[in-house]
């Protein structure tokens, strides 16, 4: 994700920016909606507008209700738990971001059996109950922690379960009506989010992951039966992870943004040579003057590439050149009798005819 501001990162490491907290006071008190076969957020507002029009005349729309996403947290060595965490119903879970939310767990959808073991939540109409009724949370009747995006701030007000078969509540007011045990950032990023440094909206774009770190965790230590002696001699798991710089893929990167229709265009600083000799022609002359200029540049400390097969056409060497993209190519041809070469800027596009005595002065020598 990117701004037009400068702001950069990848979908895991955006962090959404918490909106200013409402005005409480005035705000309608919870009401129960009629029980309605409402299986999703679509046939739930369909509802809403249907049966509860708006005093304003806006229409209800997704953003206005609240999912209750259960997820099943594992930390590494410890004990499953299950956590409800309230996002937007405009937006949907992005796993990858919910693994962030939970450093070192294992993080996944809650499965039947978990909600078997907490029936005081109704599959489908789950909601964190009301002021003095809470459900949700570790003060509430099902004691389950309670995690809230950052954009449900105290004064947003909701339509969401009412833990009820059917049956849902709106008017529901974060701050006043339930709270949560803190904040899990893991709803979908979207083109048009605020950038958190406030440079402007963020857009999608490509990039490249460089450097990484994978948390393993102990899946494949077990496995393996990888232990190893505590600090009180007792057998362990190993907790693995690994982490890396990709190469190929820095290539991969340089070659992406740095070529043209012909081939490479390796920046100076990063090329595998700093000059690209090729010697064209079938005069004698030409390797009797490219032979000691490529030993003088290596001599001198420059790396050089020289092309000097003898059955190789120009047009050939010159296309092998402009494939491998080396920042300088010297060409030693027919000019090179009467002391002059051609020297080719690869990025530039520009080939200029120059001494042979003045080619050193090029690299600094």
């Amino acid at each position: 994700m990117r701004s037009a501001g400068g702001y950069a990162a990848n979908v895991e490491a955006y962090v959404t920016p918490a909106p200013d907290a409402l005005p409480i006071e005035g705000l309608p008190a919870p009401v129960e909606l009629d029980p309605a076969v409402t299986p999703t957020i679509d046939t739930l507002v369909e509802h809403l507008n249907s049966e509860m029009p708006r005093e304003d005349g806006r229409s209800w729309t997704a953003a206005d209700t609240l999912k209750n996403i259960v997820l099943a947290v594992t930390p590494v060595g410890g004990e499953r738990e299950i956590v409800v965490v309230a996002i937007p119903g405009d937006r949907d879970v992005d796993m990858k971001r919910a693994e962030v939310a939970f450093p070192g767990c294992e993080v996944e959808p809650a499965t039947a059996a978990d909600l078997e073991k907490n029936p005081l939540i109704v599959r489908g109409y789950i909601g964190p109950g009301t002021a003095g009724a809470a459900v949700l949370g570790l003060e509430g009747s099902t004691g389950l922690r309670y995690l809230l995006d950052p954009r449900i701030v105290p004064g947003t007000s909701w339509v969401t379960g009412a833990n009820k078969d059917l049956t849902h509540v709106a008017n529901l007011v974060a701050g006043r009506d339930f709270v949560g045990d803190g904040t899990a950032d893991i709803a979908n990023v979207r083109d048009g989010d605020p950038a958190p440094d406030g440079s402007g909206p963020i857009e999608t774009a490509r990039g490249m992951e460089i450097g990484h770190v994978f948390q393993l965790g102990r899946k494949y230590a077990e496995a393996l039966g990888l232990k190893v002696l505590d600090e009180n001699g007792k057998l362990v798991t190993v907790t693995m992870g690994s982490y890396g710089i990709g190469v190929t893929r820095i290539m991969a990167i340089l070659a992406e943004l740095h070529h043209d229709d012909r081939g490479l265009m390796w920046p100076a600083a990063v090329a595998p040579f700093n000059v690209h000799v090729v010697a064209t022609g079938k005069d004698p002359v030409v390797y009797e003057v490219a032979e000691p200029l490529v030993a003088s540049l290596d001599a001198a400390g420059i790396e050089v590439l020289f092309d000097d097969r003898p059955k190789v056409s120009p047009g050939v060497k010159f296309g092998d050149a402009e494939l491998l993209g080396v920042p300088c190519v010297v060409v030693v041809g027919r000019d090179a009798a009467e002391g002059f070469v051609e020297v080719w800027d690869r990025a530039a596009g520009t080939k200029d005819r120059v001494a042979i005595a003045d080619v050193p002065a090029l690299f600094g020598i």
